[in-house]
């Protein structure tokens, strides 16, 4: 089966009357009723499309699902490429995981670090804890790692922050 034959299958469901046709041999229930309300050549074309994704075959005078179709489509699609590096603790931007190596904290530390300020940007706490809520829950917590990692730097009075050179 071909990597993209997935789209073969949701192409083919898609389409109302063939998802109703394929609903009714999956609950073996008569398809008859639904098929004399298309055109002949809608009904060919719902009917051929179902048959020629595998979903279902006509065995003996009986329509029957073919369960075995998806499992093999989702067997040849190519695997999802597992993050590398720091991305694997991230899920869509946000630190989902805190690593529990010191080596892989320190690269998560500079990866946020970067994120947050560019080298010549000063902000204030307020606009720092903004920007470190869409990355992480605890905004405090990982602010704090920042300035204690030395990656960013805290005026004396708290008032500004600043990426530590």
């Amino acid at each position: 089966m071909s990597p993209n034959a997935w789209r073969a299958l949701v192409s083919a469901l898609a389409d109302d009357n063939a998802r109703e046709i394929y609903a009714r041999i999956v609950l073996n229930q008569p398809i008859e009723p639904a098929l004399d309300a298309l055109s002949p050549g809608k009904r060919r074309r719902v009917i051929d499309a179902l048959q020629a994704t595998g979903l279902v075959s006509f065995d003996g005078g009986a329509w029957r699902i073919e369960p075995d179709v998806f499992r093999a489509a989702l067997a040849a699609a190519p695997p999802t490429p597992r993050p590398k590096g720091v991305d694997r603790f991230f899920v869509d931007g946000r630190l989902a995981t805190y690593p529990s190596r010191a080596a892989d904290r320190d690269e998560v530390h500079a990866h946020i670090a970067a994120r947050l300020l560019t080298p010549d940007e000063m902000l204030s706490e307020r606009e720092i804890n903004d920007r470190l809520a869409d990355i992480v829950d605890d905004v405090a917590a990982m602010r704090r790692y920042l300035v204690d990692a030395g990656l960013l730097h805290r005026a004396r009075d708290g008032t500004v922050y600043s990426r530590a050179r």
